[in-house]
């Protein structure tokens, strides 16, 4: 009995300490490999790698659990396989030109006791054809509803759909179709109303998807809306005055342009020899009677619009100012413009006066001057000349004077 326990407590400890040692040893040659996705047509890479391998035979098996690659032979018939490293401690293939049928899990395999295996799922990618766009209507008026369509087929897995208008990001409502051999089919809708800013928007259909960048498809929504009306002064370029023209255009736009511009007086008849043409209202010769307010409408196939200008004639001008003619006030004359002039007709008559005045006055002593200084002599040298016969008694009649010192006289004026 003693030797019969004894030998069953033998056995466990044999059984226990191999079974240590082949955890151990298990433990100690970990097999490790990684999934992998690729694009349909391009390569992917399996990697099987062993840990403290002791010689043990690595190989690669595919879904079916086929044989692909023993140790550093390929036994399996198919020559897009290839081996890209083989050493104790990894085996590394490449499977080019991948399809969808290559798609599954594959094994690598140690062949340990047991052996021991891990799977490297191959996932292919296929990316969508090119986004299209759908519109409900081409053109839209503005303030109601358009909707857009995108759509992105053929893609493994299903892409996602993301709406812009311009910066802003939109939500529309996607609808997923699987179609056959696991390809799938994706729709987008949305929906929303347009206003006139939004004539030219760009909107953008963008897909996202694994295999693919910067997929998207655009489309520019086209608004028609009622025109804008702007008008704007051409003459005078201040106030409006009586006997002064005005001059005014009517500036207007829209989607379509507008076909119809008309110009009219609010409650009152456009005056009789205003002149419109086109665009364009001219009235010459403004009176107070003429105030009012002057309107420009212009309509389209989407509506109509106006703008006003209200007219009010001032009196004219019932001061001229005078120029000055001193250049070298220039300055001051330009920095005080606007200002009332400070000479009238009464300053100037008063120069012009004392002016004259002083003419006179030198006038006057220039005379008195002259007269003092001009004398005219009278003698009585030649008193007998006039009672004289002829020339010869006249000479004597005079020398005769010489002598007579006494009546000699002279006289000034």
């Amino acid at each position: 009995m003693t030797s019969t326990t004894s030998g069953s407590l033998a056995l466990s400890l044999f059984l226990l300490v191999s079974l240590m040692s082949f955890l151990t040893k298990v433990e100690g040659q970990n097999l490790a490999t990684d999934n992998v996705s690729v694009v349909e047509g391009e390569m992917a890479t399996i990697s099987c790698r062993v840990k403290n391998n002791d010689d043990s035979v690595i190989q690669l098996l595919n879904p079916n659990r086929q044989t692909i690659y023993f140790r550093d032979v390929r036994p399996l018939k198919d020559s897009r396989f290839q081996l890209v490293n083989f050493s104790d401690n990894e085996l590394r293939v490449s499977l080019s030109n991948v399809s969808l049928s290559d798609e599954g899990r594959y094994v690598c395999q140690l062949y340990t006791d047991p052996p021991q295996e891990a799977y490297a799922d191959i996932t292919v990618l296929v990316p969508p054809g090119s986004p299209i766009i759908d519109s409900r209507d081409d053109v839209v008026s503005e303030g109601n509803e358009t909707e857009l369509i995108c759509t992105a087929s053929g893609s493994k897995p299903a892409a996602s759909i993301r709406w812009m208008k311009g910066d802003e990001e939109m939500t529309g409502e996607t609808t997923v179709e699987e179609m056959y051999d696991r390809m799938f089919t994706v729709t987008s809708r949305v929906r929303f109303s347009v206003t006139k800013e939004d004539d030219g928007m760009p909107v953008d259909c963008v897909v996202d998807h694994p295999a693919a960048n910067d997929l998207l498809a655009q489309r520019n929504l086209e608004v028609l809306y009622k025109p804008e009306v702007k008008i704007v002064v051409t003459y005078p370029e201040g106030l409006t005055r009586e006997g002064d023209n005005l001059d005014l255009t009517c500036i207007a736009g829209g989607k379509p342009h507008p076909h119809v511009i008309n110009w009219l007086r609010v409650d009152e008849d456009v005056p009789p020899h205003a002149v419109v043409t086109g665009s364009d209202l001219y009235i010459e010769n403004l009176n107070k009677s003429f105030n009012g307010t002057y309107r420009c409408v212009a309509s389209n196939i989407i509506g109509e619009a106006y703008d006003d200008y209200i007219l009010h004639v001032y009196d004219a001008p019932t001061t001229i100012p005078t120029p000055t003619s001193n250049p070298v006030n220039t300055q001051d004359s330009r920095a005080g413009e606007g200002a009332p002039p400070k000479l009238d007709h009464a300053v100037i008559g008063g120069v012009v006066a004392v002016v004259m005045f002083a003419i006179l006055c030198a006038l006057i002593v220039l005379g008195r001057y002259f007269a003092r200084h001009k004398g005219t002599y009278f003698t009585h040298e030649a008193k007998g000349a006039d009672d004289a016969a002829d020339a010869d008694t006249a000479i004597i009649n005079a020398e005769g004077g010489h002598n007579n010192t006494d009546e000699k006289k002279e006289y000034y004026i």
